[in-house]
């Protein structure tokens, strides 16, 4: 009679076990995956146009005058389906409303901003001075900046995409543009 028992425990024992050890699904939500992108290399071309200054830009995106008569540009990036902004004014004693107006359109974002850095830009043989900002988090730009000679121009850039914002799927993204814009920053010279 012991041996039944032993043998009817061992086996309900070898049982469960098996029964324990099958269909182990995990239920917990997986982590949001997102697409793989692929950068292209590195490279630039020049602008030198009619207007007072001249800079490169990515040969993956192109140039688009707003006016004719001015000096406002949109550099696209059509496979990323986004676009700097570029505004230029004359500076005509009116620095300080310029350089105020450039800080307070990047701390317009604060409201859904994780935080914002300013890295001061300064090549001082071309006299090009400025500011870029980098701002973190679900904001419509990512990256924004100015440059100025401090007497007689001034270009004020902001990086936007055509999509709602999500920092975890555009910051591939907005990091190598923000290389762009980097590169865009140091090739700028005044005429």
């Amino acid at each position: 009679m012991k041996n039944k028992i032993a043998v009817i425990i061992t086996t309900m024992v070898v049982l469960l076990a098996i029964l324990g050890a099958c269909g182990g699904k995990n239920y917990a939500p997986r982590p949001k995956g997102y697409f793989r992108i692929d950068f292209p290399e590195k490279a630039y071309k020049q602008y030198n146009g009619e207007c007072p200054f001249k800079f490169e830009i990515p040969e993956y995106s192109f140039l688009i005058k707003e006016k004719e008569d001015d000096c406002w540009f949109d550099i696209y990036f059509p496979k990323y389906k986004a676009t700097v902004y570029l505004t230029y004014r004359n500076v005509n004693n009116d620095l300080d409303t310029l350089l105020n107006d450039a800080h307070d359109f990047a701390y317009k974002h604060t409201v859904k901003a994780d935080a914002i850095e300013e890295n001061i830009f300064e090549k001082d043989s071309s006299r090009v001075f400025g500011c870029l900002y980098n701002i973190k988090g679900n904001v419509a730009s990512q990256v924004q900046f100015y440059m100025t000679d401090s007497t007689t121009h001034f270009m004020r850039g902001s990086l936007y995409f055509e999509a709602h914002p999500n920092k975890d799927s555009l910051a591939p993204v907005v990091d190598f543009i923000r290389d762009d814009i980097e590169h865009f920053m140091e090739s700028f010279e005044w005429k």
